[in-house]
């Protein structure tokens, strides 16, 4: 049997920088299951550049388990990686690479378990689905979740194996971000108040938004099991005017809402744009049309599986554990709820504090109680 340490090995190998084609990586995938019998369905992006790969191990007549990765990976460039991050590099009992903790090291231990799984009597099917731009705000994998919830069948669970150490998650935030646009008028600079200043609308805007920050931290919903135990604002890019002698007719802003669960995320929304209004209107008597533009960039829902369900259960059978944890960074999960109803449990090797640094790594005995969990996972479908 091949190994996951050698199937991380090749996956490593493939730079699938979010930017760039995953297809590569994807073949590999699909000829290792090809190799075993098993199918593989490819939904594309627009331009065909890169594609989500849907496989299903067993019976397709019974609501099965979800196994969800992603492909693609953060770039490299400005860190001082210490080895070649595309070549997996293994030291002190530790597997080095990009992408080896978030999250290919679970792609390889679920293309090791395909082995033992085609060949097992399965009773209820194991699903593949590994997709391509999860990194830039879970992209990929809704037009793979399109084609599914016309299914007459869906997944009982889902399982996201995002690095955890292995714990099984069962909450994350959902996240919004926007592209705030200011329009003002420009003026030469020594007539400063005839014109209306772009970057000063954006920074009253901003102000406002961090006046709500302070509010919803004080008296919004809290959950203390999260690390930031409330919902987040933040302002994270700022870009306007050309030169000193010109006041700016026009300033961009982009910020997100990281929101808890429970959270409602659009009354947010609504509240910063009834003050995008206010500011605006404070200016137009200089200049009538003085107004700010919102351009949504990404969003992902958050994630919630209730502790005490059969999904959670399930996972902590899997894996021996019984704590739970929850998480500030977003996953795929929440769409797999969202969109097919379908309970998510995040579960996966390797830590995030060192996800997207130089020197990624997970450790061979992640791997290793990952493939115990998925050789669990076989023999609990098979009974």
């Amino acid at each position: 049997m091949t190994s996951s340490l050698t199937h991380l090995e090749k996956l490593i190998a493939f730079p699938s920088v979010s930017r760039d084609s995953n297809l590569d990586l994807i073949g590999y995938v699909k000829d290792v299951l090809s190799g075993l019998g098993i199918a593989s369905i490819l939904v594309h992006n627009e331009d065909g550049r890169k594609a989500n790969l849907w496989a299903t191990i067993g019976p397709a007549d019974t609501p099965g388990v979800v196994l969800s990765g992603h492909t693609d990976v953060v770039p490299v460039e400005g860190q001082a990686w210490t080895s070649d991050p595309f070549h997996l590099t293994r030291r002190d009992g530790n597997l080095y690479g990009r992408g080896s903790a978030d999250m290919k090291g679970f792609i390889a231990c679920c293309l090791a378990m395909a082995e033992r799984a085609v060949t097992a009597p399965l009773k209820s099917p194991i699903h593949f689905a590994f997709s391509y731009d999860e990194e830039i705000g879970c992209v990929g994998v809704r037009r793979l979740l399109d084609l599914l919830k016309d299914a007459p069948i869906r997944p009982r669970l889902c399982i996201v194996g995002e690095p955890t150490l292995m714990q099984a998650v069962t909450a994350h935030k959902g996240k919004l971000g926007f592209r705030v646009t200011a329009h003002g008028l420009e003026a030469h600079s020594s007539l400063a108040p005839i014109g209306v200043n772009a970057i000063y609308m954006a920074a009253d805007l901003i102000a406002a938004i961090r006046t709500l920050q302070k509010d919803i931290a004080e008296r919004g919903a809290r959950d203390g099991d999260y690390e930031v135990a409330y919902t987040t604002l933040h302002v994270g890019k700022m870009q306007g005017g050309e030169v000193m002698n010109i006041v700016p007719n026009r300033c961009t802003f982009d910020f997100e809402i990281r929101y808890l669960p429970e959270e409602n995320e659009h009354a947010i929304v609504n509240r910063i744009k009834a003050a995008a209004e206010t500011v605006a209107a404070s200016y137009r008597d200089v200049f009538a049309q003085a107004r700010f533009e919102f351009m949504d960039l990404q969003s992902y829902p958050a994630m919630n599986t209730p502790v005490d369900s059969e999904a959670v259960k399930f996972v902590h059978a899997l894996t021996g554990g019984n704590s739970t944890g929850k998480i500030t960074f977003g996953t795929e999960g929440g769409l797999f709820q969202k969109v097919l109803g379908t309970p998510a449990v995040v579960c996966g090797p390797g830590n995030i504090a060192v996800a997207h640094k130089p020197d990624e790594y997970v450790s061979e005995a992640q791997m290793a109680a990952c493939d115990r969990m998925l050789a669990r996972l076989v023999e609990k479908l098979s009974a």
